[in-house]
C-alpha cells in the first residue's frame, strides 16, 4: 500500500470518530485524573451506544496519560481485582455446558471465563488513535510488573489481544528512504536501538545510496509510527565488520552487490514486546529483494552479541576468566599480535555462548540468537574482532554474528528448531565449536 493510502486511512479513521462524537458526557472538572478514569471505564462497561463509548474512551485515555507511576500501578490492580471474570459465571456456564456439550453453551462458557477487562480494553480501543495510546500503556505496564509481578495476568491480557490487533494480515511493508517523510525518518533516528545515527548525515548514509535499503512494518491504526525496520546493506561477500557497512557505501558502484546484510533491527514500540514481527519482516524482505535483485545470491545478518562479556565474565573456569582478563586490558585493540593470539580463543568461547548457553526453557541464551535461529537462519560464522563501538566493547568484546538465511531450508530449520531446539549451524561455525574443546557448563 502506498504512504498516501496508510495516512488517508488514519485520518479517515479519526476523521469518522471525531464526527461520532456527541457532546461529552458529564464529569466534574473537580475529579482527579485517576477518579476520572475510573468513572470512565466504569461508563464503558454500562454504555450501548458506540458514539458515546468512543468519547467516553477518548476522555479515560487522557486522564490516564496523566497519571504518575503510583497512580498507574493502582489502575493496573483495579483492572486484575475489578475487572476479572466472575467465578460463579463460569461454574453456571461449565455445568450447562457439561450438561448439554452443545456449541452454543460452548459459546458461553467462553465469554464467561474471559477477563472483563479486556472488554474494557477493547472498549478503550474505540477512541481515536487509541490502538497506540494502549500499546504505550502496555509499556507502562511492563515496566510496573518489575515492581508488581502479580500484574503478569493483565500482560497477558494485552498480548492476547495485541496478538489479533497486529496480526501479519495488517501490518504494511513500506521502505524508509531520503524522501520519506520528515516525521518518519525522526523517528527511524530515535529509534534505532543497534548501531546509533548520529545525525542527518549519518542518517542520509544509510538511506541514499543506491546500495543501501530501509523497511518498516506500519499498522493502519498506528498511521506513520513505525512498529519495527530493518536496515540492509548491498555488498559483495558476507561482510566481517560494521564499520565498513556503516561508512559512505559498501562497494564502488561498478561491483554488482551479490549479498544483501541485515545489519541492524530496531524494535520501535516496547509496548508490544512479544508481539512477532521480526520474522515476518524479514522473511518479507528477502522475499522482495529476491525478485527485485536476481543477482542477490546470500541473505545474511552481521548481528551483535549483547550477553557474551557478562556470559565470560560469569563462566567458573580458569581458561574462561583468563580471557576475559585478556580481553579486558584492551591490548589487543590497538595490537596485532596480540589481537592474533586471542582469536581461536575468542572464537571457540563465542562458539560455545552462542549453541550451548541456554535459557532454562531450553532456547539460546542470546536473545538475537533466538530470533534468527527461531526465524530459520543458521548461525554461519562469527566475527572477531568486528566492533569496536564502545558500547559492543562493554557488552561483547567486540564480537559479532553472521546469521544466514538460505531460501530453501528457511521453513526447516524453522521447524527444527522449534521443535527441538536443533541449532542449524554452517561450515566456519561448526569448526569453531569442535574448537571449543572446554567442557560444557
Amino acid at each position: 500500500m502506498p504512504n498516501a493510502n496508510i495516512a488517508f486511512l488514519n485520518d479517515l479513521l479519526q476523521s469518522i470518530g471525531s464526527r461520532m462524537r456527541p457532546v461529552a458526557v458529564s464529569k466534574s472538572s473537580a475529579l482527579s485524573a485517576e477518579d476520572r478514569l475510573a468513572e470512565g471505564c466504569s461508563a464503558l462497561m454500562r454504555l450501548g451506544g458506540e458514539a458515546s463509548q468512543v468519547v467516553v474512551a477518548e476522555q479515560a485515555l487522557a486522564a490516564f496519560a496523566e497519571l504518575d507511576d503510583p497512580a498507574k500501578l493502582r489502575f493496573f490492580q483495579s483492572l486484575l481485582d475489578d475487572y476479572s471474570a466472575d467465578p460463579a459465571a463460569i461454574r453456571a456456564a461449565y455445568a450447562a455446558w457439561e450438561s448439554t456439550q452443545s456449541e452454543e453453551d460452548l459459546e458461553q462458557l467462553f465469554k464467561a471465563v474471559e477477563p472483563r477487562r479486556q472488554a474494557l480494553l477493547r472498549a478503550l480501543n474505540q477512541a481515536p488513535g487509541a490502538t497506540l495510546q494502549l500499546v504505550r500503556m502496555r509499556q507502562d505496564l511492563l515496566r510496573l510488573l518489575r515492581e508488581d509481578p502479580g500484574l503478569a495476568p493483565l500482560d497477558t491480557d494485552f498480548s492476547h489481544l495485541f496478538a489479533s490487533w497486529f496480526n501479519r494480515g495488517f501490518l504494511v511493508m513500506r521502505r524508509i528512504d531520503w524522501n520519506s517523510p520528515a516525521a518518519i525518518l525522526e523517528k527511524i533516528v530515535s529509534y534505532e536501538a543497534v548501531h546509533k545515527i548520529r545525525d542527518w548525515d549519518d542518517l542520509r548514509r544509510r538511506l541514499d545510496p543506491t546500495d543501501r535499503r530501509c523497511y518498516a512494518f506500519f499498522h493502519p491504526a498506528t498511521g506513520d509510527e513505525p512498529l519495527i525496520f530493518v536496515e540492509v546493506a548491498l555488498c559483495q561477500g558476507i561482510p566481517d565488520r560494521i564499520a565498513p557497512l556503516l561508512s559512505e557505501r559498501t562497494q564502488p558502484g561498478d561491483e554488482a552487490p551479490d549479498t544483501a546484510v541485515f545489519y541492524s533491527i530496531s524494535n520501535c514500540q516496547p509496548g508490544l514486546k512479544g508481539v512477532s514481527f521480526g520474522n515476518f519482516l524479514i522473511k518479507q524482505v528477502v522475499s522482495d529483494l529476491s525478485t527485485e535483485l536476481p543477482p542477490i545470491r546470500n541473505f545474511a545478518t552481521l548481528s551483535p552479541a549483547p550477553g557474551f562479556a557478562r556470559w565470560l565474565s560469569s563462566v567458573d573456569e580458569a581458561e574462561a576468566q583468563a580471557l576475559a582478563a585478556d580481553l579486558a586490558t584492551g591490548l589487543w585493540q590497538t595490537d596485532s599480535e596480540e589481537c592474533e593470539r586471542l582469536a581461536l580463543r575468542v572464537e571457540a568461547w563465542a562458539a560455545r555462548y552462542f549453541t550451548q548457553v541456554k535459557t532454562p526453557s531450553g532456547a539460546p541464551a542470546d536473545p538475537v540468537a533466538r530470533f534468527h535461529l527461531g526465524n530459520g537462519a543458521s548461525a554461519h560464522r562469527i566475527n572477531w574482532p568486528a566492533d569496536l563501538a564502545e558500547g559492543a566493547l562493554t557488552r561483547a568484546h567486540g564480537v559479532m554474528i553472521n546469521y544466514l538465511y538460505e531460501l530453501d531450508q528457511i521453513e526447516a530449520r524453522h521447524e527444527a528448531f522449534a521443535n527441538d531446539g536443533t541449532i542449524a549451524c554452517g561450515p566456519d561455525m561448526r569448526r569453531a565449536v569442535k574448537a571449543g574443546t572446554a567442557p560444557s557448563a
